[in-house]
């Protein structure tokens, strides 16, 4: 957790979550919490800097603690690459894999990409690989299509590697919930 994080923000992230590729169980001890979220009270003390981003990151915390409707309902709201790429995690997460394809080509290239396809090599060599994940051994480029492949192919029992997808999925909640959040608030 970062101590840069706003008290709210904090404390949210501090309610112990179970995480999971598909939809996950809603943390309902955090329901509170998420429930006096906005993007007012996510920056407080501080302004807002970006009011969109600001609402990125509440969806994104909607999505940690597993509430994919609240994080949907959302991330709809949000007409730029980012509040896609938070729609394209909830619909990847709920199942729905062509419709998070769909958002993903909205994303396009985003800047958290490259550390992405970092942090997913890294993860490879550390987590075991099957014949579906070792593409992510050799990866320069993040490539969001191969990677919904994969979490499906683990959804769906086809891949053994679901150990190394939650670790994946961990980065790319953290990259791009602080690419969000350094521009919410000011």
């Amino acid at each position: 957790m970062n101590a840069a994080y706003t008290p709210l923000v904090q404390e949210i992230l501090a309610v112990p979550h179970r995480e999971s590729l598909g939809a996950g169980t809603p943390t309902h001890q955090a329901r509170g919490l998420l429930e006096r979220l906005d993007p007012q009270t996510l920056a407080q003390p501080h302004p807002v800097g970006d009011a969109s981003m600001a609402l990125a990151c509440c969806s994104a915390l909607w999505l940690y603690h597993n509430y994919l409707d609240h994080s949907h309902r959302l991330s709809q709201q949000i007409e730029t690459i980012h509040g896609s790429f938070w729609h394209g995690i909830m619909h990847r997460r709920e199942g729905d894999f062509g419709n998070a394809k769909y958002w993903f080509r909205r994303v396009g290239e985003h800047p958290i990409f490259p550390a992405l396809a970092q942090a997913a090599r890294e993860e490879a060599q550390r987590h075991c690989t099957d014949d579906q994940s070792e593409y992510l051994l050799r990866i320069t480029h993040w490539d969001p299509f191969a990677w919904i492949d994969l979490c499906q192919a683990v959804l769906e029992g086809e891949s053994t590697s679901e150990k190394l997808c939650l670790a994946i999925q961990r980065q790319e909640w953290q990259l791009l919930f602080d690419y969000c959040y350094k521009q919410a608030v000011a």
